[in-house]
């Protein structure tokens, strides 16, 4: 595949639904009658989100799966996407990379219906934008990173810090354990638990720069404080790094993780497959107490642009 024509024509082939216009439209008609439309938008850029050397179609998956992950936390189910794509003057990698987001966009049910193309000079680094569609029924709730309570027991969806970990190895020229590189590179956005843990939860958000930074953030928004008691590591993370302090602290500030992060009533049953963290207390800030005792913020709680 080369230039433009030849990436629209695996774009069309890939923009099936009604509402693309067959990519011959500048907009997507897309009816919302009886549901609240959700969208957000995520890039990558090369050497900063993923490195240059990781496969092509894991890429493509991981531009998808960040945004489904946003929509994840909102409880929506995926409607539809647009893609801004800078061709890279690599054919082959331009056509694994659509293999991947492909594959991504046909497992979680968010068809393509539009985007734009541009063209970067040559040796530039990659930037690759989506903006995914999201629906969530009318009238019901749709929660932010606000509206936690001080008594609210705090939950994420999977083990932290695999990702991470998974990008040291890579950095260190490993290939192994291969479970914490394809955490890193194929995330897997948490959907159908999103939807089931939207409507009762006070707060809601994915996990995508560090347990600790992402539950400050919830904390500042809700205007309450937030304790996090415990750090959960998958059996392959413990296996690598052990279980120290020092261990849980690398896995809550390493990001890319895409869990979701509920703050839950304190009487709510959680859903099967939550894990306990913490609580929201009156106050604000973030605290840390891991095996019983108090420790210490680190000074960086997580990734942050700039």
């Amino acid at each position: 595949m080369s230039g433009e024509a030849d990436l629209l024509r695996r774009l069309r082939a890939m923009a099936q639904a009604p509402a693309a216009r067959g990519l011959a439209d500048d907009v997507a008609l897309l009816p919302t009658l009886g549901q609240q439309l959700i969208l957000t938008t995520d890039t990558l850029a090369e050497g900063v989100h993923y490195r240059a050397d990781d496969p092509p179609e894991t890429v493509g998956w991981k531009l998808a799966a960040v945004n489904l992950s946003d929509l994840a936390a909102k409880g929506a189910a995926p409607v539809a996407c647009l893609l801004n794509y800078a061709l890279s003057g690599d054919a082959g990698w331009d056509e694994a990379f659509l293999d991947g987001m492909a594959r991504a966009l046909r497992s979680f049910g968010m068809p393509l219906i539009g985007g734009d193309t541009v063209a970067l000079p040559a040796g530039a680094p990659r930037m690759l934008s989506l903006t995914a569609l999201g629906e969530v029924p009318e009238g019901q709730r749709v929660p932010s990173r606000a509206g936690a309570r001080p008594g609210d027991r705090l939950f994420v969806s999977g083990p932290v810090g695999d990702a991470g970990a998974g990008l040291a190895l890579l950095m260190d020229g490993a290939t192994e354990p291969p479970e914490l590189i394809r955490a890193y590179r194929v995330p897997m956005p948490h959907l159908t638990l999103g939807q089931s843990l939207a409507p009762g939860a006070h707060a809601m958000m994915d996990v995508s720069d560090g347990l600790l930074i992402d539950a400050a953030r919830m904390a500042e928004a809700s205007d309450c404080a937030i304790e996090i008691d415990h750090v959960p590591l998958s059996e392959a993370y413990a296996a690598l790094r052990g279980e120290s302090v020092e261990a849980r602290l690398a896995a809550a500030t390493a990001g890319d993780d895409y869990v979701l992060l509920a703050a839950l009533a304190p009487q709510q049953e959680p859903i099967r497959g939550l894990i306990e963290v913490g609580r929201c207390k009156e106050g604000e800030g973030l605290s840390l107490r891991l095996n019983g005792r108090s420790v210490p913020l680190p000074a960086r709680l997580g990734y942050e642009h700039g």
